[in-house]
C-alpha cells in the first residue's frame, strides 16, 4: 500500500544496530576522558615536577592538558572497543566449553534443526547451533568474532524441553538477533567484560599464600585507583546493559510467538527455568544481559533481585504476558508444566538390578591365559613371567635387545627378533593399541561388544555381564536427561552404596589392582586405570587414560545417575 514503510531486513537492522552501538562508544570515551584525567592530574600532582600554581595556572596548559587527555582516552577506548568485538563473544564461548550439536544425537539433532526452521522464517542468512555441557535451563544468542550469529542452548534445556519449547526458546533468540538487539548487546557485555577482568586480577586471592596474597591484593595508590576505576566502569557498563536488556527481552518474547506461533511453549520453559536454579558456572555477571534468564549462584534470583539492578523483567511479568497471549493464566501454565513432567516419569523405560548370574560368563580357552606366552629372560634373576605382550613392553628393565623366550613357539632371543614384538613396538610408537583382538571386546567376560542407546546416547553394552562403555564427553547429556526410571531394587541397591562409599571417608574408589590385572579397554586396546568418576561422586568406574572411555560395571551407571538426581532433589 501507498505511504507504508517496507520493514528492515536482516542487514539493515545490523547496520542501524552498529550505528547505535556507537552511543556505547562515545559513553565510554567520556569515562576514559574523566578517567584519564584524573590519572593525569593525580600524576602531576604526585610526581611534583611543577608547583600546583605554575602548572595549573600557565596560559595553554589546560589546552595541552585536554588534548593530550582526549588522545591518550581515546588511544584506550579504541583498544577496548576492538577487544570487547573480538575477545568478548570468544572469551565467553571458551569458557563455557561451547561446542557444535552432534548430529548423531536426537536431541542435538533436534535443537540444529529449529535453529534452521526459524531461521528461515526470520529470513536470517546463517545462524550457528551451538550447546553448553551444563545442567542448568538457559539459553543465549551473541555475534561471533567473524560476525555470524550463534544461538547457544545448555543441554539441561535440551534434557528437560519438548520439541516445541525447544523451537520456542529458539524463536526467542533468534528474535533478538533479527531485531538487532544481539549485536548491541554482545558489545555492551564485551566492554563490560573487560573491566571484569582487569578487577579480577587485582583482588585478593585468599585461597593463596601468604606473600603472594599481599602482593595480589595490594590495592593502595596508583593501583587502588586503578581499581576503582575498573569498579567505576563496570557500574556504568552494567547500567546500560540493564536499561538497553529489561524491556528488549519482552519484545523478544512477542516476536517469537510471531515466529513459532506458541506463546504457551515459551511460558512454560520460563516457568521451567524460574522453578530451578539457573547457575551456569564460572563466568562473569557481565555477561547476564544475553541470556534468557539471568544465570546467578542463588535459586531464587530473578523476581526477589531488585528491580533496578535485574537486567531482565520479572518471571512474573512475562509469565502473565505470554499467558495472556494463549489465553490462559499463569496459574494453568504451571499446571501444564506439572501434568507434562508426571506423564513424562509413567513414561519413562524402567532400569532393573542386572541378573548376573542368570547366564555365566564364558571365556574362550584360547583366550584363558590372556595371551601370556612371554618370559623376560633377565640377566641376574632369570626368567621372570609369564606376561601378554602389552605387560612385557611397559616392564622395567625391557628394551628391544632384551632376551625374550616364547613359551608357544619355544623360542628365545633378543625381542626384536621377534616379528610380534617389533609390530608391537610399531604399533606403540604410533600410539596405537599393541594387541588388536581386545578391541570391541568385554573387558570382563571377553564376549563382543553390542551397539545400544542410553539415554538417547550411543553407547556399547554387553550382554552377559550387563557392563557398559561410554565416552567421557557424553556423560553430561546422559546425566542430564530422564528417559531412564529405576526401579526400587536398584533404588535401594543405590542406597547400600552411598552408605559403603560416599559416608565412609575411608574409601573413596576401587581398590588399585596390580597392572597385570586391569582391564583393557575395548575402544583402543590400552590399559584401563580404576577410578572415581569424579570427586563428588565417588563411583568407581575404570577409566582409559588414552580414549576417554569410561568403562561401568553392571548397575554402576544408573546407581550414579540416582544418587546425582537424588542429591539434586530431582
Amino acid at each position: 500500500m501507498d505511504g507504508m514503510t517496507p520493514p528492515l531486513d536482516f542487514y539493515e537492522l545490523q547496520k542501524r544496530q552498529k550505528i547505535r552501538s556507537f552511543s556505547a562508544v562515545v559513553l565510554l570515551l567520556f569515562f576514559y576522558v574523566a578517567a584519564v584525567g584524573l590519572f593525569m592530574l593525580a600524576g602531576w600532582m604526585t610526581i611534583g615536577i611543577f608547583s600546583a600554581r605554575a602548572g595549573l595556572f600557565r596560559s595553554g596548559f589546560w589546552l595541552k592538558f585536554a588534548v593530550a587527555d582526549i588522545l591518550f582516552a581515546g588511544g584506550i577506548a579504541a583498544i577496548h572497543y576492538f577487544d570487547a568485538r573480538k575477545n568478548g563473544a570468544a572469551f565467553l564461548l571458551k569458557r563455557l566449553s561451547a561446542k557444535p550439536p552432534d548430529r548423531s544425537d536426537r536431541y542435538h539433532l533436534l535443537f540444529a534443526e529449529a535453529v534452521e526452521a526459524v531461521r528461515l522464517a526470520a529470513g536470517l542468512p546463517r545462524v550457528d547451533a551451538l550447546i553448553l555441557p551444563t545442567f542448568s535451563l538457559n539459553s543465549l544468542a551473541l555475534i561471533q568474532p567473524e560476525g555470524t550469529p550463534a544461538v547457544v542452548v545448555t543441554e539441561g534445556l535440551l534434557a528437560e524441553c519438548s520439541r516445541d519449547e525447544v523451537e520456542a526458546v529458539v524463536a526467542h533468540e533468534i528474535a533478538h538477533i533479527a531485531r538487532g538487539d544481539t549485536t548491541l548487546l554482545t558489545l555492551v557485555c564485551g566492554l563490560s567484560a573487560f573491566f571484569e577482568r582487569l578487577r579480577d586480577t587485582m583482588e585478593p586471592d585468599f585461597d593463596a599464600p601468604g606473600d603472594y596474597r599481599l602482593r595480589r591484593g595490594n590495592i593502595s595508590g596508583s593501583t587502588g585507583l586503578l581499581y576503582v576505576t575498573a569498579s567505576l566502569g563496570t557500574i556504568v557498563i552494567r547500567l546500560l546493559g540493564i536499561f538497553v536488556t529489561r524491556e528488549r527481552e519482552l519484545l523478544a518474547d512477542a516476536a517469537a510467538v510471531e515466529f513459532g506461533r506458541s506463546p504457551e511453549a515459551l511460558a512454560r520453559v520460563i516457568f521451567k527455568a524460574q522453578a530451578r536454579n539457573a547457575f551456569i558456572g564460572d563466568f562473569s555477571q557481565a555477561y547476564a544481559p544475553l541470556f534468557l534468564i539471568a544465570p546467578s549462584s542463588d535459586a531464587e534470583s530473578g523476581d526477589s533481585a531488585p528491580r533496578w539492578s535485574s537486567t531482565h523483567p520479572s518471571f512474573t511479568r512475562r509469565i502473565e504476558l505470554l499467558a495472556a497471549m494463549a489465553h490462559k493464566t499463569p496459574q494453568e501454565i504451571g499446571e501444564l508444566v506439572r501434568a507434562a513432567q508426571k506423564n513424562r516419569r509413567s513414561a519413562q523405560t524402567i532400569a532393573s538390578v542386572s541378573d548376573q548370574t542368570a547366564v555365566p560368563p564364558r571365556i574362550d580357552p584360547n583366550e584363558a591365559t590372556d595371551g601370556k606366552e612371554w618370559v623376560f629372560v633377565h640377566p641376574a634373576r632369570g626368567e621372570i613371567g609369564p606376561f601378554g605382550l602389552s605387560d612385557l613392553l611397559i616392564g622395567e628393565g625391557f628394551s628391544p635387545s632384551s632376551r625374550i623366550k616364547n613359551l608357544t613357539e619355544g623360542l628365545e632371543g633378543r625381542a626384536e627378533d621377534f616379528p610380534q614384538i617389533r609390530e608391537a613396538l610399531r604399533h606403540q610408537r604410533q600410539g596405537r593399541p599393541v594387541e588388536m583382538k581386545t578391541l570391541d571386546r568385554c573387558p570382563r567376560c571377553k564376549t563382543t561388544l553390542g551397539d545400544a542407546f542410553y539415554e538417547g546416547i550411543s553407547i556399547k553394552i554387553c550382554r552377559r555381564c550387563g557392563g557398559k562403555l561410554v565416552d567421557r564427553n557424553d556423560m553430561n547429556r546422559i546425566i542430564a536427561r530422564r528417559e531412564i526410571g529405576f526401579s526400587e531394587a536398584l533404588v535401594r541397591k543405590a542406597d547400600v552404596f552411598r552408605e559403603k562409599y560416599l559416608l565412609n571417608p575411608s574409601i573413596k574408589a576401587k581398590s588399585d589392582p596390580p597392572p597385570e590385572s586391569r582391564l583393557w579397554c575395548p575402544a583402543c586396546g590400552f590399559r584401563m586405570m580404576p577410578r572415581p568418576f569424579n570427586y563428588q561422586y565417588f563411583v568407581p568406574v575404570d577409566k582409559c587414560l588414552s580414549c576417554n572411555q569410561i568403562w561401568f560395571d553392571a548397575d554402576e551407571l544408573e546407581i550414579l545417575q540416582i544418587l546425582i538426581e537424588q542429591a539434586k532433589g530431582d
